[in-house]
């Protein structure tokens, strides 16, 4: 059988990869590249920051359910300032691939501001925006919900980089292609989705919340059909390239994914079960494209026996 040059290779807006598989931001410490093989890894997004440090949620934020995980952890992180002085110089040292900064603001302002230090910054391949967190200019009301709040903070930070800027995008909304739509328009070059979902455990011994602040972020196998919905959604929508997640363990799992229209995919829970996770994941892709002699990026989007 003859082999396909390179039959991973991948792209967002700006960047080309050799492998379609990534890391969803808090999911994969440094500590685990000692496990992989960093050519199968496309990019590396780390934990994101904010302006200032934050301690997190008081513990239990950790509750692992039947089908998945719930986690409270509350943006954990040193802040702006010691990211740049301490965290990037052993990021840039230890990574081989494109490093993406995954960063979050609670105002237009802020959002700015951190983008104009790290555009200072060498070594640094692209942003992703988090925009789960609250709007203290619009009453505390989630970034990424409101099209027009994404719309213009995608305007206002497209012209104050040329580096590769990703909104990742939050489920919890009524029209998810909108949402994608807006964040286009505004400049932005790739959507990654989808951020965790709502979710709750109880003991139903005592009435105990397993959580300390009651109600997490669920991610894990359970939301894999409900990502594979909202990312065909959005493809559907954009232009752009997307970055999907939820519920992807497997080759198998992420497959579904391209066929969707993902033109990459991030590992998040499946890493806390298996460090092993992005190479073996990374060979059953490479596997499936030179057996069926195609290309990855031939199957994305082209997602057959759909009625309408």
């Amino acid at each position: 059988m003859e082999q396909i040059l390179n039959p991973l290779q991948t792209s967002l807006g700006l960047l080309t990869m050799n492998s379609p598989v990534t890391v969803a931001s808090g999911t994969f410490a440094l500590e685990n590249l000692d496990f992989i093989d960093q050519e199968h890894l496309g990019a590396y997004v780390c934990k994101t920051i904010t302006r200032y440090p934050k301690k997190g949620n008081p513990p239990p934020r950790l509750y692992e359910t039947e089908a998945g995980l719930l986690n409270s952890i509350g943006l954990q992180n040193p802040g702006l300032d010691k990211f740049i002085e301490e965290e990037l110089p052993t990021l840039k040292e230890k990574l081989t691939v494109p490093l993406i900064v995954s960063f979050s603001g609670s105002s237009f302002a802020e959002f700015a501001q951190m983008l104009e230090a790290l555009e200072k910054q060498e070594g640094i391949a692209g942003y992703e925006l988090n925009v789960s967190c609250p709007n203290v200019e619009n009453e505390g009301i989630t970034f990424g919900i409101d099209p027009d709040v994404v719309y213009k903070l995608c305007a206002l930070l497209s012209p104050l980089t040329n580096r590769e800027l990703i909104v990742k995008l939050t489920p919890n909304v009524t029209d998810i292609g909108v949402i994608a739509k807006a964040a286009e328009d505004g400049g932005a070059t790739a959507i990654s989705l989808i951020n965790t979902i709502w979710g709750m455990a109880i003991d139903y011994r005592n009435g105990r919340s397993m959580l300390k602040k009651g109600i997490g972020g669920y991610s894990g196998i359970g939301i894999k059909p409900l990502a594979l919905a909202l990312t065909y959604r959005a493809a559907q929508a954009i232009k752009i390239p997307l970055i999907a997640m939820g519920g992807i363990y497997n080759w198998q799992d992420a497959l579904e994914f391209f066929w969707a229209g993902a033109s990459m995919i991030a590992l998040g829970t499946a890493n806390f079960i298996d460090p092993k996770a992005v190479d073996k994941i990374y060979d059953g892709l490479a596997s499936f494209c030179q057996k069926k002699q195609v290309p990855l990026k031939e199957i994305v989007g082209k997602v057959n026996g759909l009625t309408g």
